[in-house]
């Protein structure tokens, strides 16, 4: 038998996550390699869908290049599933997101969905949170004061070159962390002025994680 590779893997799980989906509903869609797996999936059911909301500007492309309408979260109201990706799950269901830099609008989305479903290869599950940079993003003016405050949480924080969110901001990735109170942190961070939002999705974890195995689709939850 050939072994999986990570695409497999990740169009395994995004193959799955299409059982989550209601019909005739609007779904919540993240951003990502993964999710575009999943985006791609979702175009087989259209017609059993009103619409999406998506995370990202790159995701909304996709969704309306497959013929999904995509409708603003504004219009949508609550949301029943929410399907995303990560860059680090714990089997508490908390995450790191935002390699992509699309955290924000992620978490508005996710925050807004009645179940988040993450879909993810089985290398992005670990026992401590922290390996994968941990991203931030600010307001342009508070950058050099954010990071003075993560070193003091005892964080390296490094700009993300060349790079601007959708909402025309900028990423602190913060290295060397070993974030052992997710929950207290992502509070912590939020509180700066200046920060949006960060990269821990723990106080609104993932309920299912549907993670890719070279045996296959392993189901996780919260």
């Amino acid at each position: 038998m050939m072994a999986l590779s990570q695409d497999d893997m990740k169009r395994a799980v995004a193959q799955a996550a299409i059982a989550h989906v209601p019909t005739d509903c609007i779904v919540g869609v993240g951003t990502g390699s993964t999710a575009n797996f999943f985006i791609d999936e979702l175009a087989k059911i259209k017609g059993k869908i009103r619409g999406a909301v998506a995370s990202s500007e790159a995701s909304a492309k996709r969704l309306q290049g497959h013929g999904i309408e995509v409708v603003s979260l504004n219009d949508a109201g609550d949301i029943p599933v929410y399907v995303d990706g990560a860059d680090e799950i714990t089997r508490h269901m908390h995450m790191v997101k935002g390699g992509g830099g699309a955290l924000t609008r992620e978490k508005i989305v996710a925050a807004a969905s009645k179940k988040f479903v993450c879909v993810c290869d089985a290398s992005k599950l670990v026992d401590v949170l922290g390996k994968f940079p941990l991203p931030i993003e600010v307001i342009p003016m508070a950058r050099s004061y954010i990071a003075r405050e993560v070193v003091k949480l005892g964080g390296q924080p490094k700009l993300r070159e060349g790079f601007t969110t959708d909402n025309g901001n900028v990423i602190l990735d913060v290295h060397g962390l070993s974030i052992m109170n997710p929950v207290e942190l992502e509070t912590a961070l939020n509180q700066l002025p200046g920060v949006v939002t960060n990269g821990l999705f723990a106080r609104r974890g993932a309920d299912v994680l549907l993670l890719g195995t070279p045996e296959g689709v392993k189901t996780l939850t919260a």
